[in-house]
């Protein structure tokens, strides 16, 4: 297997499972409410933020994969949608979804020949550092999000 399709396969791993963690967004936000889904503890993002802000990073470099420009901005990457009720939170999930799908077949198309090709401007690096650097925010937000849960619940129960 090439090293773009391994590296989308990797994404998918991240959102339906079969990584070598055990842990995946699918199982962990499954039976995430809304209700939990916004809820902060202390100054940390909440769950529904992590998600939009994961999702922020696919949406935007989908465009780039497709030939367009890279319009996104870090500085909004948390600016989500009010989430209001259980319609709103399983919207943002299924948008999340499907745009990391959508990453990960556009990923898997990308000629490996063309992974150290500098990705929109010269600061960002290259094509591959940008893949391998987007899977890598998947886990590192992941990992808050199953901590929040936890926390989110122990404080309910106790």
């Amino acid at each position: 297997m090439h090293l773009s399709r391994t590296l989308a396969q990797k994404v998918r791993e991240a959102f339906e499972g079969g990584n070598w963690t055990s842990v995946s967004f699918k199982e962990k936000l499954a039976d995430v409410t809304w209700r939990e889904a916004t809820t902060r503890i202390g100054d940390h993002h909440s769950i529904a933020a992590l998600v939009y802000h994961v999702d922020y990073y696919f949406a935007g470099v989908i465009p780039v994969l497709r030939g367009g420009k890279l319009e996104i901005r870090d500085k909004f990457s948390f600016d989500h949608p009010i989430i209001s009720d259980e319609d709103d939170w399983q919207k943002l999930l299924r948008d999340t979804y499907l745009h990391a799908t959508t990453f990960a077949d556009l990923v898997a198309a990308y000629p490996p020949e063309k992974l150290s090709e500098v990705f929109t401007e010269e600061k960002y690096g290259d094509y591959h550092r940008n893949f391998h650097g987007i899977l890598e925010h998947c886990y590192y937000h992941l990992g808050q999000i199953s901590l929040l849960k936890k926390l989110i619940r122990a404080q309910a129960s106790g």
